[in-house]
């Protein structure tokens, strides 16, 4: 199929969003990942810190080096990333595995120690994070390539940016906000005639909104 269309079949039969069939590092994270509901914080932390890291870059850059960052901030662990210091910003700058990058690096580091300020106050980021779902009935009721390209960012997304720049994040802009909220399930950008939005929806309506 020509590379413009919004849904791609591939070898395996199925059919796709057009960037999830791009190459197999994609289909498997369109596939098994993006757009499912996610209430654990750790996982949460970690895609709002990537998201952070993509900007400029492609996602399948960042797709690619996940492992490393993981290895290098501790698992996204809020709590131990908090406690990092200049010579763990000394050590990442020199790990060639992730995106060396000292403004990224150190508004990870700062966001971790706001996630522990949050979790404080408000229970978890999950509960916080997942008050910026949209409502249903905002939501276009059919989603193809032209009205995706459409929403890089949306009210809720904006909304989520303020409130986090607020508390003191940082590369949390609205549009880094709305990539977040796709991956982590918070909206179902799957585009209709992709196998995944009926299979995502299921999951979605089955999924206990953290509180």
């Amino acid at each position: 199929m020509a590379p413009s269309e919004a849904i791609i079949t591939g070898e395996d039969g199925r059919s796709r969003c057009f960037w999830g069939a791009g190459t197999a590092d994609y289909a498997v994270y369109h596939d098994g990942e993006w757009g499912r509901p996610v209430a654990d914080d750790v996982r949460l932390f970690e895609k709002i810190c990537l998201e952070g890291f993509q900007s400029g870059l492609s996602w399948l850059t960042i797709l690619r080096k996940r492992q490393n960052f993981r290895s290098a901030f501790a698992g996204f662990d809020f709590h131990a990333v908090a406690r990092f210091g200049e010579k763990d910003v000394a050590r990442l700058l020199a790990d060639a595995g992730i995106v060396r990058h000292r403004g990224k690096i150190e508004s990870t580091i700062n966001n971790a120690r706001r996630a522990v300020e949050m979790v404080e106050r408000e229970g978890s980021l999950a509960a916080f994070a997942w008050r910026f779902e949209p409502d249903p009935a905002t939501r276009p009721p059919h989603l193809d390539r032209a009205t995706l390209s459409a929403m890089p960012k949306t009210p809720e997304s904006i909304a989520l940016s303020k409130e986090l720049k607020k508390r003191g994040w940082s590369f949390v802009g609205p549009t880094t906000m709305y990539a977040f909220m796709q991956g982590v399930g918070i909206v179902n950008d799957h585009l209709d005639g992709c196998f995944c939005r009926a299979e995502v929806e299921t999951v979605r309506k089955a999924f206990r909104r953290p509180a």
